[in-house]
């Protein structure tokens, strides 16, 4: 019987290569060897945007990628999280588990607060490692697909449900994390993070033009001046894209850049070239997508139909065991 995993993502609109790289791509890998659910995470938005004007097309967006990527909503039901209401109710149940004091020291809250400036942290956004633990373990997760940057989530989610079985009865799995090979793509400033609010992102829905011209102002080595400088390509981002895109003429690009034979635009302009054939085929299933957006719509239902199912049955047996049935 295969295991089971929870994944999911912020609905922000569209993604980015970096979303692809650091978990569509494991996503697609994964849904032939687990039982995948996908879960968009909207309450999760609300815990640093109380705004909720852009949150349904920018999940519509967002499962436009999703499938145009790869994903099978056969073997992989899509839904959203707000439609399925035992998440709010295990969310509960799992807050009177865990102590402020243990939140307070999740290193991944900590750096949001401070990536993001804010001052007064909320009472969701402390919590939301316990509402993402109601999210994996509603569906049993067994495994959980993550970056480094989300394996203290992974173990804030084991402890609470191993409270809960010690309390209770056993109930859930504690569940593992499984890291990604490829986890992180820099941002073409060069910041270590991929991200649109930053601006530094190729989007999986540019097209050839907007990639090339992007890329064109992407941050190479800043020694390699001149074409026939000799550079640096362990301190270059573009050479990094190459790792990812272009592998197979890695160490020619290694060894042109090194002896000062290959330029910074020519480089730019293969590893442009390599992105836009593998964005070619996602490009055209996202066609199709936005033209039927109808049929995105009843992907999302069959989704939330599944999930619901499931959902009701795992909090029958929570409140069976917590004798509240």
């Amino acid at each position: 019987m295969k295991k089971r995993i929870l994944s999911g993502m912020r609905p922000t609109g569209k993604l980015h290569i970096g979303h692809y790289v650091g978990a569509l791509e494991n996503w697609v890998k994964l849904q032939e060897e687990y039982e995948s659910y996908h879960l968009i995470a909207d309450y999760h938005v609300l815990t640093t945007n109380l705004s909720t004007d852009e949150i349904y097309n920018n999940s519509i967006e967002m499962v436009i990628d999703w499938l145009a990527s790869g994903l099978d909503h056969l073997k992989s039901p899509i839904f959203r999280q707000s439609q399925i209401k035992e998440h709010a109710e295990l969310f509960l149940i799992y807050s009177m588990l865990i102590t402020t004091a243990r939140l307070e020291r999740n290193p991944t809250v900590k750096e949001q607060v401070r990536d993001l400036n804010i001052e007064n942290v909320i009472y969701g956004h402390l919590g939301y490692p316990v509402l993402q633990a109601a999210d994996i373990l509603l569906y049993k997760g067994e495994v959980v697909p993550v970056g480094e940057d989300q394996v203290p989530h992974v173990e804030i989610t084991r402890e609470i449900a191993r409270k809960f079985n010690l309390q209770y009865g056993k109930v859930f799995p504690e569940p593992e994390p499984k890291l990604t090979i490829f986890s992180r793509l820099s941002g073409l400033d060069g910041n270590a993070k991929m991200s649109k609010s930053l601006n530094n992102t190729i989007l999986l829905s540019d097209n050839s033009a907007e990639v090339s011209n992007k890329l064109r102002k992407a941050v190479t080595d800043p020694q390699k001046v001149r074409r026939n400088d000799p550079g640096r390509p362990d301190v270059c981002l573009v050479f990094t894209y190459h790792k990812k895109f272009n592998p197979e003429e890695i160490n020619e690009i290694e060894t042109g850049c090194r002896s000062g034979n290959l330029g910074c635009v020519d480089c730019k302009m293969k590893c442009s070239a390599k992105i836009n054939s593998f964005l070619s085929p996602i490009l055209e299933k996202r066609k199709y997508y936005e033209n039927n957006i109808q049929e995105v719509k009843e992907i999302l239902n069959a989704g939330e139909i599944k999930a619901k199912k499931v959902a009701k049955e795992t909090m029958e047996e929570v409140h069976e065991a917590m004798k509240l049935g």
